[in-house]
Parts: structure tokens; sequence; C-alpha cells
């Protein structure tokens, strides 16, 4: 496998909704590790053998599916992880780390056998283009995996100790969706177009799978609810969740009577023909 380098070291600009250079990044980046990576895993080993494979990252965040890809591919692969911030993808996990912007910088070269993109293209306004860019990079028989929370579907609230804490999470769901993630380019019914978005762009045994779970207070699914609130603490104010909510949710999402339904995560695969 070819070492860990990283051009440039520092960090660029973000237009993403949840900027890495944000404390709260680090504790974000290792709750969605720990509740996402068994289904990435399961869905990248569904491709075959990728001994030998190239393979690129997009967005890495904190680089977990970057160093399973690696351990796929093994010594003889290729893995590149990106992010436009790459201050929390390690240099020594046996890949090449680039910081790189995906809407205004070419796909870095290609062709790859293996693309994948895990929570990104939801947030990026130019989702469309990028994808007929991330389609031509394919090698052939090359494989397109797109990861993407449904985040449309309501009532994530499963149990709760009271019908003031249900309130309180049915509350944040609408002013996170329908309010704060919008007003960044954040499409909330992408994930369910992704599928007809690869057989417009040509790719061939496009298959879906969704994937959902149930989290209680304390684990990091849970968690997360609060993390997301604490990096966008100004936008939720604004829309009008106040101070006064915030903390109660804080509390609630770590008392173990609640119970959240995660989003649906839906998992498409195409292959260059």
């Amino acid at each position: 496998m070819t070492t860990s380098t990283t051009t440039p070291t520092g960090p660029g600009p973000s237009r993403y909704s949840f900027d890495n250079d944000d404390p709260e990044s680090v504790g974000r980046h290792s709750h969605l590790s720990d509740i996402l990576d068994p289904f990435t895993f399961a869905r990248l080993g569904a491709l075959g053998d990728l001994t030998g494979k190239r393979c690129l990252e997009v967005g890495a965040g904190g680089g977990s599916v970057a160093r399973r890809l690696a351990e796929l591919a093994g010594p003889g692969g290729d893995v590149l992880a990106t992010d436009l911030n790459v201050r929390h993808v390690p240099l020594d996990a046996g890949f090449r780390v680039l910081r790189h912007d995906l809407v205004t910088e070419p796909v870095p070269d290609g062709p790859w056998d293996v693309i994948h993109a895990r929570l990104v293209l939801l947030h990026i306004p130019q989702r469309e283009e990028i994808v007929a860019r991330l389609v031509a990079a394919l090698a052939p028989g090359g494989a397109l995996v797109i990861e993407d929370w449904a985040t449309e579907f309501g009532r994530l609230c499963l149990a709760a100790p009271d019908e003031a804490t249900a309130a309180l999470i049915e509350e944040y769901r609408d002013t996170l969706v329908d309010r704060v993630l919008p007003a960044r380019g954040n499409d909330p019914t992408w994930a369910a177009r992704v599928h007809a978005t690869m057989l417009a762009h040509g790719l061939v045994d496009v298959e879906t799978e969704v994937n959902a779970a149930s989290w209680p207070g304390g684990s990091p699914g849970a968690v997360l609810l609060a993390v997301n609130v604490a990096q966008l603490r100004d936008d939720f104010i604004a829309a009008g969740f106040t101070e006064e909510k915030i903390q109660r949710l804080y509390s609630a999402v770590r008392d173990p009577r609640l119970v959240v339904r995660s989003h649906f995560m839906y998992s498409t695969i195409g292959r260059h023909a």
C-alpha cells in the first residue's frame, strides 16, 4: 500500500455544514464511525475481492472507512482519502490523504475501481454534477458507492420518559431538517434519488439497501443529536430552538429511558459498464 501523504497541510475554507475545525467535530466523527461503520463495511464487502484495487474515499472525515478500504485492498492496492479539511484523517494508516474540494476541483486522477462517499453529497448543492464526474472517474467495472441519510421522515422518538421529551426530540428534528440544514444546501430527499441518478448517468447493476436502527439514550447515536446542535448552535437559536431547549436536549439524549430512531441510511451501489 502506498504510504500516507497530505497536500497541502493547512485547512481550507469549508462550506460543509459540520466544520472539521469545530471542537465538536472529533466527537461527531467518533459517533458516526460507531453507528455507521458496520453497515458501510458490510456494503463494501459486497463489492467482491478488492485486493490490489484503486479506491477513492470522498469526504473521509475521521478516516475509518479509508482504513477499512486499505485493509481490503492490501499492500498492492492504492487508497486515497480526501476531505475539505483533513485534520482528523490519520496520516499513518496505510492510505494516502489529500485536502480536496469536491465542488471546485477535478476528481483526483483515476481511474478508480471503487469510489465511496458517505454523508457528503446530501450537504452539497452541486451533488448531481459531482455524481457525473465521479462516474466518469470510474474504471470499467468499477463501483460507485453513495451512502446518505434520508432525513425527510419524522417520528424519530420511539420511547421517552414523558410527552415533553418526545415533543422536544421531534422539534429538534424539524428544526434541523426543515430549517437549519436546507439553508446550508442540504437536501433531505436526496438519498432516495441516488438510485435513479446513477441509472441516468449510465451505471449498471444499480442496487440500494436501506438501514435504520434504534438508539437508546447515552449511546453514540442518541448523543449525536446533541453534537449536531452544539456544532450548529447559532443556527438552531436563530430558528427558534431556545437555549433552554438546547440544555434539555443535552440531558435527554443521555437518559436511558429515551429511544430514538436513526434516519434511514440509503446505500446505493452502481457499476461502470
